[in-house]
């Protein structure tokens, strides 16, 4: 899943602090917008399948 919320790409050139946006570009400069937020998993992690055991494990 996505996030939504995506911060200024230039925002230590050209803020003094992070801008934040909605849109694909930045409101105040107009620099491109990219995802504020890491992956929440990387998809090549070799040990996810054991994780992902155990937590459906302890949920039963």
């Amino acid at each position: 899943m996505k996030s939504d919320i995506r911060i200024c790409s230039a925002w230590r050139e050209a803020h003094e602090r992070p801008v934040y946006t909605l849109s694909s570009n930045c409101p105040e400069c107009g620099a491109g917008a990219v995802n504020s937020a890491p992956a929440p998993f990387n998809p090549e992690d070799p040990h996810g399948e054991y994780r992902r055991a155990l937590k459906r494990r302890a949920r039963e």
